[in-house]
């Protein structure tokens, strides 16, 4: 039965919307009117463009598609009765410009996802509206003047009803906002202060990914300038992840975040090697930043043997120790490595002038001209390629990766550059052969973050007659980072120098790291940040996605690798316990029946999904890498369509993937395709596992052939 209060909050929601459309055909009817402007000066057409990128802006906020536009309510205690406001999407206005609808993100509305029983804040009521689109389906009201439901209490829940209807529904291969359904815990994180670091520490499901756009999309509104011109940057762990959420600010109504992984934020190079997992970690290893420094410092260096350099019909000479005068004397100069070139250059033909200038005259210069300057002087001999050579000799313009292939290359230049920084053995690892042209080196993950701390040094790479010169690294006013745990050093330094003055929200789990590296405390990850407005690590400890039954079994595989972690509570159960499918020992072809039994696994799920979900819903086949491949094929042999990473990932209703490219996903169900193998091919072992486990919503089933974890053996075990 529906509460009564159903048609009067209907016919509220029905006047918002006949609202935002008069406000969208407003818009559109100035954005035309600027259209037909017709300026005759720079002022005028400038203000014109304003007014259409801002129409454009503004009608661009006003489309929310099919999202619900209002989803709750709080009636305030006040002298004269409850003082109601509508909390939604947008902030909404009537023709008397009274509120209609306030935004999810106006202090007004903070009530609405705080206000406890012990703590009201000044509501007599909260509701929660159950829409689909523009129709609501039903209200679930709590009381904070008497006594109300007790649902949900033990985990302190807000709206228990609308989180239950939410979690039920059939994910699309898209992340969807939770701006209906934040919790007190979520949303004292959203609204943190701007400054400083913010740590979210979250188990699986806790929703710390939606937390973190959420968080960028209310700091947005809130400190609408100064971030709106600086810029707001979410960085994701990989391509298939980005896709996943790129849909959620835009929804919250915020549309000028720029979204990247780490290796795309230094776009001059995209990675196409490997490295061994050694050869990775020591490259992530903060100390390389030392390296790359000292391999830079090597380059600007002067000479051993005296230059001679034609002028005229005499010769200028550099002698070594000119030379270490005049690059000591550039080290002293701020700015990067490449900008002080012309300084350097400068230096130097001040130091030769008195040289020159007994013999300054030359063919298009005489001795009765005004006094030889440097500038003349090196405009003269500059192009001279014993000039030239000795330029490039001394403080050569670099681009990171001439810098990081000359050192790599040369065994000589890596154990000048690495000295007192790098054993014996670590300077060996860093060896590669240099019989590749520089343009078509395998650069690996790990060098992009030694790219970008070389370009840090180095600054774009500018010549005199360069028509195009490269990009600064840029820096934001906000900088959002997901899957924090995964990242090294080097790239966690990497990420530092995107933010401005320090204002960050790094978002992870500690549990999860499945990379070569696996800090043991946040801590540890913060050391390598611009921390100098200080941190703050809070914790989000309710699990939101991943049900009871699963939780259960994950956390056994938790206890094995992190005693001390506790998971988070799970917020309700599926009535559907895990499914473990042994495969019989195949003689001589072990891995054909894996991929045939994970086959009829994936089938049957598909099965089970036509008859809960009426066709609707996602599943994950989560496998080692060195069997993707395969499992690929057969999947194709069956007739079932499944998309991978680079070829439909996210788009089929059945995803292929490797535990690393399903960081931070959620489907419906999950298959665990050989989980000792996982295990074995992963740098941290059982970690993937519990990453792999966590991921469904609703069914798990596990397919193995080897010998189960411990951990899972065990489990099974005491459920048989």
């Amino acid at each position: 039965m529906t509460h009564p209060d159903v048609p009067a909050e209907q016919a509220h929601v029905d006047l918002a919307y006949e609202r935002l459309t008069a406000m969208r055909a407003r818009t559109a009817a100035m954005l035309q009117d600027a259209f037909g402007e017709r300026g005759s000066t720079f002022q005028a057409l400038t203000e014109r463009d304003i007014r259409v990128r801002n129409s454009l802006g503004r009608l661009e906020q006003l489309d929310i598609g099919d999202t619900s536009l209002v989803f709750g309510r709080i009636d305030k205690a006040s002298p004269d009765g409850p003082e109601p406001f509508h909390i939604g999407r947008l902030a909404i206005s009537d023709l008397d410009q009274e509120p209609l609808v306030v935004d999810w993100r106006a202090p007004i509305a903070e009530p609405f996802y705080r206000a406890t029983g012990a703590h009201p804040m000044g509501l007599r009521r909260r509701r929660h509206l159950l829409t689909e689109g523009r129709r609501v389906v039903d209200l679930e009201d709590e009381y904070f003047d008497e006594e109300g439901s007790d649902s949900g209490a033990s985990l302190g829940l807000s709206g228990p009803q609308v989180i239950t209807a939410a979690l039920e529904r059939s994910r699309t291969g898209r992340m969807q906002d939770i701006v209906a359904t934040i919790q007190r815990e979520q949303d004292e994180i959203i609204r943190g202060p701007l400054a400083g670091i913010l740590v979210v520490q979250g188990g699986p499901g806790t929703g710390k990914t939606a937390v973190a756009l959420h968080r960028a999309a209310y700091l947005l509104y809130t400190h609408r300038f100064p971030l709106e011109g600086q810029g707001v940057l979410v960085v994701g762990p990989n391509p298939t992840f980005l896709r996943y959420i790129e849909h959620v600010l835009p929804s919250l109504d915020e549309n000028g975040v720029e979204l990247s992984t780490v290796n795309a934020l230094y776009s001059a190079t995209r990675p196409t090697g490997r490295d061994d997992d050694d050869i990775a970690r020591l490259k992530g290893d903060a100390r390389m930043a030392k390296v790359v420094a000292h391999a830079l410092a090597d380059r600007e260096r002067p000479l051993r043997h005296t230059a001679e350099i034609p002028y005229g019909s005499h010769v200028l000479r550099i002698t070594p120790r000119m030379s270490a005068q005049v690059v000591a004397a550039t080290r002293r100069r701020p700015g990067t490595h490449n900008s002080r070139r012309r300084a350097f250059e400068s230096i130097l033909y001040r130091h030769l002038l008195e040289q020159a200038a007994p013999s300054a005259e030359t063919p298009d210069r005489n001795l009765a001209s005004e006094p030889l300057t440097a500038e003349e002087l090196g405009r003269s001999i500059r192009h001279e390629p014993a000039m030239a050579r000795t330029l490039d000799r001394m403080w050569p313009l670099l681009t990171p990766e001439q810098l990081l292939h000359d050192l790599f290359g040369a065994p000589a230049l890596i154990d000048l550059a690495a000295r007192d920084i790098l054993t014996t053995e670590e300077r060996a690892l860093l060896r590669r052969d240099r019989g590749e042209t520089n343009a078509r080196i395998a650069w690996t993950d790990a060098d992009i973050a030694l790219l970008d701390e070389a370009l840090a040094l180095l600054g774009p790479r500018r010549r005199r007659r360069d028509t195009e010169a490269e990009e600064p690294i840029r820096a934001y006013g906000h900088v959002v980072v997901d899957e924090a745990q995964d990242l090294s050093p080097m790239q966690l330094r990497m990420i530092g120098r995107r933010s401005l003055s320090g204002s960050m929200t790094i978002v992870g789990d500690v549990a999860q790291a499945t990379s070569t590296w696996a800090p043991a405390s946040w801590a540890q990850v913060v050391e390598h940040l611009p921390a100098r407005r200080g941190w703050r690590l809070t914790e989000l400890t309710v699990n939101y996605r991943t049900p009871a039954e699963i939780m259960d079994l994950a956390s056994r595989v938790l206890a094995q690798v992190a005693p001390g972690m506790r998971p988070p509570e799970a917020v309700r159960a599926s009535g559907h316990s895990p499914r473990t499918v042994p495969v019989p020992a195949v003689s001589g072809l072990p891995e054909e029946g894996l991929v045939a039994a994970s086959v009829d696994a994936l089938e049957q799920e598909l099965e089970n999904l036509d008859a809960q979900r009426g066709g609707a819903g996602t599943i994950g086949v989560l496998a080692p890498p060195s069997i993707l491949d395969a499992l690929s094929d057969a999947f194709e042999s069956a007739g079932i369509p499944v998309g991978r990473v680079g070829h439909g990932a996210l788009d089929e209703r059945v995803s292929l993937l490797s535990v690393e490219d399903a960081k931070g996903l959620e489907f419906d169900a999950v298959t665990v395709v050989e989980p000792d193998r996982i295990a074995r091919e992963s740098p941290q072992g059982l970690r993937s596992l519990y990453v792999a486990l966590t991921r469904a919503t609703q069914w798990l089933t596990v397919v193995h052939s080897g010998r189960l974890p411990a951990s899972l053996a065990a489990a099974q075990s005491s459920s048989a």
